[in-house]
């Protein structure tokens, strides 16, 4: 009987021999030192039926595919299951959960600093790159601190104040032409050394681009075109945008990349357009994966602040033509994917709140740990008084 098991033992330590070289094999060619870039991407809105949605539409191939690890964070807000964009972003730039509506605030409505802020301070290049306007809800949630998203105008002033080398967006009417006063933050970004440049005057590859002086690029006056509309320069200024700040710092850059439109098209129910926007979002990330293969010392890290639309593949789809439907024109709570490639990767597999990505990133890049306590939080006082709006956006 005890030759019996031993043989028995010897099998099965044979038959595990395999699965442990394979497993040390699939992540050899993971980087095994600290990263000094690091590039979030966020397609706002993209749960995954966006995902599959896009990827059958696609003739089942796409970019997301390439990353190999995967896990899930919870997005829930403090206050409520159905997180909004700032809310959502905030968790992401802060670490900490908040109320629907809040920039870059913990829930007792007081500012937190944002990943964005700390890679400045410790002399990281940094930089946020979307197809919205510069001033919404998710590149505002890392540079900026207000009580509602829709404080465009004194969200434009943290942010030309918040010293970002590398800016990409719409919105240039919040700087130049404010309602709320008359600063012109564009001369006054302009005095400190900025180029600022925009869609009317040049292209985005049209002009030189200076490593040393910081970088504003307006695409639109206010919210640039959608995918079906024309608007295409989401992966050329994913391509440029680390290039340029590798050489604005020799200790690495923290750069956010934000879909911003997928969102919005499934607001609208607009399944057809929800599709091209994520297809569009999954070039921009072959163009940032790209970027990581060749810069190994890069974690690139790709989720969603939160699904819209409640979205699902209609019986009726077939591989390269999907029918959609939507059981809601807002946000959900569902699961939300993160996809990662690079050294750290493999500690953004498994299930976690979606303020562990701030987390994970500042212990991947060696920041020391934070003394303060996060309270747990009582619920601010009435949120809805704060916009005047109680849906999430």
């Amino acid at each position: 009987m005890k030759l019996r098991k031993r043989n028995l033992l010897a099998l099965l330590a044979g038959s595990l021999l395999p699965i442990s070289v394979y497993t040390q094999t699939a992540w050899s060619s993971e980087p095994t030192e600290t990263p000094v870039n690091v590039i979030l991407m966020i397609g706002d809105g993209m749960g995954l039926a966006q995902v599959s949605a896009a990827l059958y539409a696609n003739y089942n191939e796409l970019n997301l595919e390439k990353l190999p690890v995967l896990g899930f964070h919870k997005s829930y807000s403090h206050d409520q299951l159905v997180t909004d964009s700032a809310a959502g972003a905030t968790a992401f730039s802060c670490g900490c959960k908040t109320f629907n509506s809040a920039i870059g605030l913990k829930p007792d409505s007081t500012p937190c600093t944002t990943i964005l802020e700390e890679a400045h301070t410790r002399g990281l290049a940094t930089g946020l790159i979307v197809t919205s306007t510069i001033v919404h809800a998710t590149p505002a949630s890392f540079a900026a601190h207000s009580i509602s998203r829709e404080f465009y105008d004194d969200i434009a002033v943290d942010m030309a104040e918040a010293g970002i080398d590398l800016m990409i967006g719409g919105g240039r009417q919040y700087f130049n032409r404010r309602s709320s006063d008359d600063r012109d933050l564009i001369a006054e970004m302009k005095a400190k050394g900025y180029v600022v440049e925009d869609y009317l005057n040049n292209t985005l590859d049209g002009f030189k681009w200076e490593p040393l002086r910081p970088l504003v690029y307006f695409t639109a006056d206010k919210q640039p075109l959608n995918v079906a509309a024309g608007r295409d320069y989401l992966s050329l200024a994913t391509k440029l945008g680390p290039e340029f700040l590798l050489k604005k710092s020799s200790k690495g850059f923290f750069l956010m990349i934000e879909g911003s439109q997928i969102d919005w098209a499934c607001h609208a129910k607009d399944g057809k357009l929800a599709i091209k926007e994520t297809l569009d979002f999954d070039r921009a990330v072959g163009v940032a994966l790209a970027f990581a293969q060749n810069h190994p010392n890069t974690l690139l890290i790709v989720t969603a602040d939160h699904e819209t639309g409640g979205l699902a593949l209609a019986p009726d789809s077939k591989m390269g033509r999907v029918e959609t439907a939507f059981t809601t024109n807002n946000h959900t709570a569902s699961l939300i994917p993160v996809y990662a490639f690079g050294p750290g990767s493999r500690q953004f597999s498994g299930i976690y709140e979606n303020t562990d990505i701030y987390t994970k990133i500042r212990r991947i890049l060696g920041f020391p740990p934070i003394q303060s306590k996060q309270e747990p939080g009582n619920q601010p006082a009435t949120h809805s008084e704060n916009t005047g709006k109680t849906e999430p956006k």
